[in-house]
């Protein structure tokens, strides 16, 4: 019985904690909304100045005020140079840095598809495009068209670099083979180039508990493997067959965007370091996003590009409701709880 009351204590403490983080959740929104919507549109930053302006304070405090004032001199001198030189150029290379960080909807393609229109506006091929991209896959359609939107630019002949700091796997190699270039750390995680469709079935414990799972279709097809139905043979050989055909357009879309790769070899759903992939031929380099960007500066003019757009009741409350989760040790018990 002692057991028992300890189990409900932990349902109980768990039930508000998580009522908890959803009041808390609905007051941020609440309180976003009464404060109005941020501006949207497309945001840019150079970021030679913001490299500028980080090297001047480690100088500033790192040099004597005499030394300081010489480098000051120095640096006013060069940049006027820089200026001048820039516009005597017809064309000086620019950079435009773009950020995705995925999710299992990729519902960054939102974002990313306002920026790529912004640049395909103006870039052209002597310029290039960095993806800085963070995304460990997901949904076949979304990250489909997340990688369809990259595709944009190499239709215009603008190079794309993508760089991978941490995950492109799955839906996020998808994306990233689309560049001409990809960049990754040694221990980023890459490749993963598998489908996968996994569903818990109650079909078994609805019949124990006498309810009846009713469901009707037109098409043969339209329903196979189901969380309540009962599952066939036959239902089962569908659902694999509709998965080899995801996968066979997978590795055709590989393919055509990196012919040398053998892609039968590495498109087994198993996933590697960099250091490994680039060995297979997953990525051309190893390297991270802060000294691609540092060489970048050396090279041009960098630019970073972001939309800013108005999120929907549905996105606020999900977004405010993950900070909630995080927020102290509530947050941190819920998450080792639910583990």
């Amino acid at each position: 019985m002692s057991q028992f009351f300890a189990e409900y204590g932990l349902f109980l403490a768990k039930t508000l904690t998580l009522l908890v983080a959803l009041g808390l959740a609905l007051a941020m929104i609440a309180s976003s909304s009464r404060r109005g919507s941020p501006d949207t549109g497309i945001k840019v930053e150079k970021i030679n100045d913001r490299f500028r302006d980080l090297g001047r304070q480690i100088r500033r405090a790192a040099l004597s005020k005499k030394a300081y004032k010489k480098f000051e001199k120095e640096d006013k001198e060069a940049r006027k140079k820089e200026q001048k030189a820039a516009g005597e150029e017809e064309h000086r290379k620019r950079f435009f840095v773009l950020d995705f960080k995925g999710d299992i909807r990729a519902s960054a393609v939102a974002h990313l598809r306002e920026e790529i229109s912004a640049v395909v506006s103006i870039a052209n091929g002597e310029d290039e495009v960095v993806l800085r991209l963070e995304n460990p896959g997901g949904a076949v359609h979304e990250h489909g068209l997340a990688a369809s939107q990259l595709l944009r630019l190499k239709s215009r002949g603008i190079p794309l670099t993508v760089v991978v700091d941490k995950v492109a796997a799955s839906g996020g190699y998808m994306m990233a083979c689309i560049a001409e270039r990809i960049v990754a750390a040694p221990f980023a995680v890459i490749g993963s180039i598998g489908v996968l469709a996994q569903l818990p079935n109650f079909n078994r414990a609805l019949k124990e508990k006498g309810v009846d799972w009713e469901e009707v279709t037109a098409g043969k097809y339209k329903r196979t493997v189901t969380m309540f139905g009962e599952t066939s043979d036959e239902d089962r050989q569908k659902l694999r067959e509709e998965l080899d055909e995801v996968h066979y357009l997978f590795k055709q879309l590989i393919t055509e965007q990196r012919p040398s790769l053998d892609v039968e070899a590495v498109a087994t759903g198993e996933h590697w370091y960099g250091t490994r992939a680039l060995e297979l031929g997953l990525v051309d380099e190893l390297g991270a996003s802060d000294d691609y960007l540092l060489n970048a500066v050396e090279q041009g003019d960098v630019y970073a590009v972001k939309w800013k757009g108005k999120q929907s009741l549905q996105e606020k409350f999900f977004s405010m409701l993950e900070s909630a989760l995080q927020l102290g040790p509530l947050g941190a018990w819920l998450r080792g709880a639910g583990r």
